[in-house]
């Protein structure tokens, strides 16, 4: 039975499991019509932002249980809907926002502790089939705490509360440094070949860093800016982020620590 190990050998199931929370406790004590509230993302609500999250911890979840049904419903499922013209990323959110706000939490709780229990089951070295190229049971618990500390910052700024940035944030901004390669690709631009290193300020005040010390380019500030970066988020202009050199600040503007297409993205001063 596997314990993912994130950086530093953190457990990224337990730190899951904690950002699953605090985002809970946003939208658990909300009224009926709350949930209706539109958050930064166009045409999401705090409904669409959680039945999203629920939607992808299922698919998650058959991933992680049954592979070779992952690879089948989602190739039967996925196709059909390409075929009709739908996104299926926007559809599971819209159908998921249908539903009444005390059934679609439940069944975000629920659906996210069948993820946790089926990604604990994986050997350490099995990777599991995905939507993009397939990743090992960390690297999928990585992934969705990414997704649920991202998708928490617009109901967070949907209810105007602000988050109190945690050590969890590590996860998010060692994903977001993995993905620059990927980041410039999905723009249709070659892999830059020079090393960047990534110096953040931690919430703690402790020092956060990736990528060789005598790199010549080079990315620097506080550690929550850089995840509100490649999470998209906010836009490099409304962030205390410094890049040196050619191939930091080509990155900063296309950062993006999520698969698929990155969006418009936030416009600047839109979200102080």
């Amino acid at each position: 039975m596997a314990d993912p190990k994130g950086p530093e050998g953190s457990s990224v199931l337990a730190d899951l499991r904690a950002e699953s929370g605090v985002l809970d406790g946003l939208v658990a004590g909300l009224a009926p019509d709350d949930w209706a509230l539109d958050t930064p993302a166009p045409g999401w609500t705090v409904a669409h932002q959680i039945a999203h999250l629920a939607w992808t911890d299922d698919w998650s979840e058959l991933a992680a249980r049954d592979p070779e049904a992952f690879v089948a419903e989602s190739g039967r499922v996925f196709g059909e809907l390409v075929a009709a013209g739908a996104d299926p990323v926007e559809d599971g959110a819209a159908r998921g926002a249908t539903e009444e706000p005390a059934a679609l939490l439940a069944r975000w709780r629920t659906g996210r502790e069948r993820l946790a229990g089926a990604l604990a089951a994986v050997p350490a070295d099995v990777r599991l089939p995905w939507l993009g190229p397939p990743m090992k049971a960390a690297s999928m618990a990585t992934a969705r705490l990414m997704e649920t500390w991202a998708h928490g910052q617009d109901v967070a700024d949907a209810l105007g509360v602000r988050r109190e940035p945690t050590a969890r944030l590590r996860h998010v901004a060692h994903l977001g440094v993995r993905t620059m390669g990927f980041a410039f690709t999905v723009h249709g631009l070659p892999a830059p070949q020079a090393p960047v290193r990534v110096e953040l300020t931690a919430p703690d005040g402790g020092a956060w860093s990736w990528g060789p010390t005598d790199a010549a380019d080079r990315v620097t500030g506080p550690a929550l800016d850089f995840c509100l970066l490649v999470t998209r988020r906010r836009h490099p202009d409304d962030l205390a982020l410094t890049a040196v050199g050619e191939v930091a600040t080509a990155w900063l503007p296309i950062a993006q620590a999520f698969a698929g297409p990155p969006g418009a993205g936030r416009e600047a001063g839109s979200s102080l």
